[in-house]
């Protein structure tokens, strides 16, 4: 399946944390619990498309999982390993680029029933916080726009490990995942099932497997 672009995106400046105010004390504690490997991480860095994947999985007539990428986004993330809550990630979409292999499916998904691309092109994540639960695990918490509605999600974000590849890159890993009520961002569209439930599930479960760059200073 299609779902690898060629494309990178340089990543932008740091972005303030919101509540840029508090105190050096609150974020102590967690920062303390950190390893040194995620403190040596600070740092913008760049999305490798080819080795990452922006997806999404929604059951199908009750019985099946359809999963599906969005092959074409932009991104703007920094990381900070030693202030958690610093770290900041932008995310925007261009819904067209949907892609779940099967061409008639993909026409239905961006078309009035679903995303209505032509009248709303794009969808966005934007993060408010960043929480470190322990280990190498985070909560991420954002805005998710979808046709023009904005609604707050937390994402688990799993931090996977970093290395310096064979050409010199420094990369580093993370898993992301969060469940949506798709109808609660307007995508209502559905069929009900003789034998009871419905064609298209509301929950809709979004999968952000990222390899990371680090971009240079």
């Amino acid at each position: 399946m299609g779902i690898f672009s060629r494309r990178q995106t340089d990543l932008g400046e740091p972005i303030p944390a919101a509540g840029a105010g508090a105190s050096v004390a609150e974020a102590t504690p967690r920062a303390a619990t950190l390893d040194p490997a995620l403190r040596a991480l600070t740092g913008r860095w760049t999305i490798d498309r080819p080795h990452s994947r922006i997806g999404f999985a929604v059951r199908h007539a009750m019985v099946t999982t359809v999963r599906g990428a969005f092959t074409d986004y932009d991104s703007t993330l920094y990381f900070d390993g030693a202030r958690p809550s610093e770290s900041r990630a932008d995310l925007v979409i261009r819904v067209a680029s949907v892609d779940t292999g099967v061409e008639q499916r993909d026409a239905h998904i961006i078309g009035p029933d679903f995303f209505d691309a032509r009248r709303y092109p794009e969808m966005t994540f934007r993060s408010t916080s960043t929480v470190h639960e322990g280990g190498e695990t985070f909560r991420m918490t954002g805005d998710l726009t979808i046709r023009d509605v904005t609604r707050p999600v937390d994402l688990q974000l799993d931090y996977l490990g970093s290395v310096l590849d064979p050409f010199g890159y420094e990369r580093a890993g993370f898993d992301g995942t969060t469940t949506i009520d798709r109808t609660e961002w307007g995508l209502v569209y559905n069929q009900r099932l003789k034998t009871g439930g419905t064609m298209v599930s509301e929950k809709v479960r979004l999968q952000f497997d990222i390899s990371a760059i680090r971009s240079a200073s």
